[in-house]
């Protein structure tokens, strides 16, 4: 995600010192559409970022005579800007008045020019438009086409079918085909045999843990809190199992998003339901933290922000601290989103049962608390003396409010100080074996005894299976207000829940609940962002980048759409179709453009250098994940268990995992080799293998991942002693294979690892390769580096 810091202490609510020109009504359209292209964070030509205001004042100077921006504008210096398309002369006359007049930035108010913008219209779905005979094009093709037919760029032909069918497989299930079903492709000549191949992979388990994944990038997901101590969320991973299983069930997109934000309102008697709000849960904590206001702010942030990318398409984390520099989201807005979730709080112990088996619980547990209380009573008589000490000398750390919110009594509370109670006391109040060794001898003793009676109930006491959600903390909410340059001891007006203003200014009706009105409206059809944002999503999925690039930001600083009536047709039929992941699926693979080739063209290259016109297969690597995943079958050692909590296989050699990095190892081995979606993702310690491959760090939602290429990566997989031992297992797994001479050995290892049969040439290769590697290190341990090669090779690592 994009985010433009514009630190402006002081400048953020000044006035315009001249009537006429407004930097947010007039020039920041103006930066916007011409210049950020180059100078913002990320490109910063010239060592200019022009999204951030001190550099901006710093070329505006102080007169237009001497500002080095207007004398850029006018081509008083070289070179004249913006490049390749210089401002009018009235646009030029607007720069110099505001630079003439004080260079102040002014708080941002909604103009006539931002409103008709794109992304913030209803979706029409557009006429499909017409193609020439013989074209033979579904929908999709039809918008691709009239693009290329404007551009005279004349889109590939058909891959072949191996390619295709490792395509696909790889896009919806993360795994390469296996020989047989590739022997089945090739061999299936009716019309509708890539059509099956889709719907057979449609309906694969692993389908879901091949597109939940996608999903965990932009939930943030985590099994760990972050910061220094990191700590384990033991039971978040219902999250990612709920997430997997809702991909896999075709879970409508609109229900997807009511249960993620309000499952515990809107569907109250949906265990999963109340476990889809674990997508709220996902921040990062710093549980150490004295000043819990702040540490309740940061948290709420996380939330707003996260929304706004993930659903919205929007980064309207700018307007946290001012009005948004050139999306139309003022301030408030950005506070008024917030408020929606301005009485939530974490439940970690969320006990999943219901009916019968929810009152045999309640049941067996008073039982147990009868039973035990005694026992507890005089185990926590013994030990209150010292925990009263440890919160007396620790309260003091907290912030002033803390303090004040610790000591007031529970029934006297406001709702804000029983949140920050909440969030507090578990820094204070500890175990009864934190303070065992304080206890005298007798105490000790008396201690002891009582805790082996309680002991003995332990078959009595009920453990019923618990989810990390996220809930309301009772029927009044704090108030929410605007905090002056994002501070949250800094309070400036109160707001109440609403949307963007530039949608719908008036607030909002919450008597079903705060966070229902906000599911409830993201999810309506006439939203019109949220199924644009989604099906730019699935694209992004199947071709490495979204019809809009930057897929968490449509707005004005964020790429165009490459094909916008592609998108929201699109978008029309997601809805049309009751928001169908899987449908959306079949609409692209069904289409010429995802079964073209990704071969060059010299004349196409010229035309469209970066494809943005889609006249041929993007080729790209697979993720670390999916690299892992596809070594695992091919050598023949993938554990396909689903679900579960998180596995640790084991690390490299050298790898801190000691302290606060702690990485327990399996004791079951087999789990080691389980698929990577179920890998324990700790923040503070990134599984080297996708660390290498650019897996994100999960403390913040990740719309996209970037692929590069260093040398550290071909170093990883020539040297990591887990892809040797997976190269040994697929030598042996065709060594074993009886009754095949070398030549079918050779071809055997190939089908399995490229899904083809080698070429002549590489035949001949190997086999003078393992001939001279045998006299060297034997035949198994031959076969196992030319396994090696096969596994490190780019058509291995590569979607093409």
């Amino acid at each position: 995600m994009r985010t433009f810091l514009w630190p402006l202490v002081g400048l953020a609510i000044a006035a315009p010192v001249c009537a006429q020109v407004s930097y947010s009504r007039d020039l920041a359209p103006i930066l916007s559409s011409k210049c950020v292209q180059c100078h913002d964070a990320k490109s910063k030509m010239g060592n200019l970022d022009l999204t951030a205001a001190p550099a901006l004042l710093r070329v505006a100077g102080a007169k237009s005579a001497d500002s080095s921006l207007y004398l850029h504008l006018t081509g008083k210096t070289q070179p004249q800007m913006p490049m390749g398309g210089h401002l009018t002369d009235p646009q030029i006359a607007l720069f110099r008045d505001w630079i003439d007049a004080g260079a102040r930035i002014d708080s941002q108010t909604l103009s006539s020019a931002q409103k008709p913008y794109w992304f913030f219209q209803p979706v029409a779905k557009p006429a499909v438009p017409k193609v020439a005979a013989g074209q033979n094009a579904s929908p999709v093709d039809a918008f691709i086409l009239a693009k290329l037919n404007e551009n005279h760029i004349t889109p590939n032909s058909a891959t072949d079918k191996t390619t295709l069918l490792r395509r696909a497989t790889l896009d919806l299930t993360g795994l390469p085909p296996t020989p047989e079903e590739t022997q089945s492709f090739l061999a299936d000549d009716s019309p509708k045999a890539f059509e099956k191949v889709v719907d057979r992979l449609l309906a694969s388990p692993h389908y879901g843990e091949r597109w939940g994944r996608e999903w965990l990038d932009l939930a943030r997901y985590a099994d760990t809190n972050g910061f220094k101590a990191d700590e384990p969320r033991p039971n978040i991973w219902r999250y990612r199992d709920y997430v997997i299983q809702s991909f896999n069930d075709d879970k409508p997109y609109d229900r997807f998003i009511r249960e993620q934000i309000a499952g515990d309102q809107l569907y109250p008697d949906d265990l999963n339901a109340r476990i889809a709000t674990g997508f709220l849960r996902h921040y990062t904590d710093e549980t150490n933290q004295p000043v819990i206001e702040l540490r309740r702010q940061e948290l709420l942030n996380d939330i707003t922000d996260t929304v706004g990318g993930v659903f919205m398409g929007l980064t309207v984390g700018c307007a946290k601290c001012h009005d948004h520099k050139f999306d139309p989201i003022l301030q408030k807005d950005y506070y008024r989103l917030q408020s929606f979730f301005a009485n939530v709080r974490a439940d970690d112990n969320t006990i999943l049962l219901q009916g019968e088996k929810l009152e045999a619980y309640r049941k067996q547990l008073a039982e147990y608390n009868e039973k035990t209380n005694g026992i507890r009573a005089e185990m926590d008589a013994l030990v209150e003396p010292f925990a009263q000490q440890e919160r007396d000398y620790y309260t003091p750390r907290f912030s002033t409010g803390t303090q004040e919110a610790i000591r007031t009594p529970d029934d006297q509370r406001t709702p804000y100080q029983s949140l920050l109670a909440i969030q507090g006391m578990p820094q204070i109040v500890h175990p009864w074996e934190t303070f065992t060794k304080k206890l005298k001898p007798e105490q000790k003793k008396r201690f002891d005894e009582l805790a082996a009676q309680l002991k003995s109930f332990d078959a009595l006491k009920p453990n019923p299976p618990v989810a990390q959600t996220m809930i309301e903390n009772g029927p009044v909410a704090p108030k929410t207000y605007v905090l002056v340059g994002g501070e949250w001891s800094n309070h400036g007006p109160e707001v109440q829940p609403g949307f963007l203003s530039i949608l719908d200014p008036n607030d909002v009706n919450i008597a079903a609940g705060r966070r229902a009105a906000l599911a409830n409206w993201l999810a309506d059809p006439k939203n019109p962002m949220t199924a644009r944002v989604m099906v730019n999503r699935i694209w992004q999925g199947h071709f490495g980048t979204g019809i809009v690039a930057s897929s968490s930001d449509f707005g004005t600083v964020g790429d165009r759409p490459s094909n916008q009536q592609l998108l929201d047709y699109l978008a029309a039929t997601f809805v049309e179709n009751g928001w169908s992941i899987k449908k959306m699926h079949r609409a692209i693979m069904l289409s010429n453009v995802y079964q073209e080739s990704s071969l060059a063209q010299t004349e196409a290259m010229s035309a469209d250098p970066e494809n943005k016109l889609m006249w041929r297969y993007p080729r790209h690597r697979v993720e670390g994940e999916v690299l892992r995943d596809a070594m695992l079958m091919t050598s023949g050692k993938l554990n396909l268990k689903i679900g579960g909590p998180g596995i640790h296989p084991d690390l490299p050699p050298g790898v801190n995992a000691v302290g606060y990095a702690a990485w327990p190892a399996d004791k079951d081995k087999s789990e080691d080799d389980r698929r990577s979606v179920y890998v324990f993702v700790k923040r503070v310690l990134t599984y080297p293998m996708f660390e290498a491959f650019d897996a994100p760090n999960a403390q913040e939602s990740c719309p996209r991942r970037f692929a590069t290429v260093v040398p550290s990566q071909a170093l990883a997989v020539m040297n990591d002693h887990l892809v040797l031992d997976w190269s040994q297992s697929l030598a042996g797994r065709v060594l074993n294979d009886s009754g095949l001479n070398a030549q079918q050995q050779i071809d055997r290892a190939y089908r399995l690892a490229l899904s083809r049969p080698p070429k002549s040439e590489e035949s001949t290769q190997v086999a003078a390769f393992l001939k001279t590697q045998t006299a060297l290190v034997g035949e198994k341990q031959a076969f196992a580096d030319f396994c090696h090669v096969l596994l490190s090779s780019n058509e291995f690592m590569y979607v093409n």
